[in-house]
């Protein structure tokens, strides 16, 4: 699914590969990590992480888009196969310098009602969470329909009505709210991260390459 994502970006904004600078590849906690970085021209900064683990029965793959040079939501999309389920979790944060209307998220959201709700929990994130997020969590009979969701949902996101940014650092520092938040208040992946890599390369990571920030 990061592959079609990928490509419905490219299709409106070009993207070019970042140098991750010897962190392509990572390893911890029984995982291996895969991560690349792209300059999507006109949007912003695009990352994909693929994580296989505990041989071959945990897949996750991770994409998130920080849109520094147009008007829409931090994005980050996060796809989960183990022990037989298939779990999706979209989550859009507002750091948008205007307001931005995600009705038409909502409306695609409520197409899929008959996919499991999976319970996200409570986050220090959530003030700032948008209500359009998504927490699926179905069978691999499923995955079908969870594919369609997540991709009808990512086109709507692209396609949605914005402005472009005219303050940059301003955008970015929006974002760099949530992302210092994440490395201040820890979590799943920040934790694993930290453990293996420090918290200097994890900053690193997650900054620089994953939200692209500086």
């Amino acid at each position: 699914m990061t592959e079609a994502i990928l490509k419905k970006i490219s299709s409106k904004y070009p993207l070019t590969e970042i140098d991750t600078e010897g962190m392509s590849s990572l390893k911890a906690n029984g995982m291996t990590f895969t991560v690349k970085a792209y300059k999507a021209d006109g949007l912003g900064h695009v990352s994909v992480m693929r994580a296989n683990g505990f041989f071959g029965l945990m897949k996750m793959d991770t994409l998130i888009i920080n849109p520094d040079k147009t008007d829409l939501p931090l994005y980050s999309y996060d796809r989960i196969f183990a022990m037989g389920n298939d779990t999706l979790i979209v989550e859009l944060y507002d750091t948008t310098l205007s307001q931005f209307d995600d009705r038409s998220l909502e409306s695609v959201k409520n197409e899929f009602t008959f996919i499991p709700e999976r319970d996200p929990g409570e986050h220090w994130y959530d003030s700032i969470k948008l209500s359009s997020s998504i927490s699926k969590k179905g069978k691999r009979k499923q995955t079908k329909a969870i594919d369609e969701l997540a991709l009808n949902h990512f086109e709507s996101y692209l396609s949605s009505e914005c402005g472009k940014v005219d303050d940059v650092s301003a955008k970015r520092e929006k974002a760099a709210v949530y992302v210092d938040g994440l490395l201040k208040n820890g979590g799943p992946s920040t934790d694993v991260f930290k453990k293996e890599l420090g918290e200097e390369k994890t900053e690193q990571l997650f900054r620089k390459f994953l939200f692209g920030i500086e």
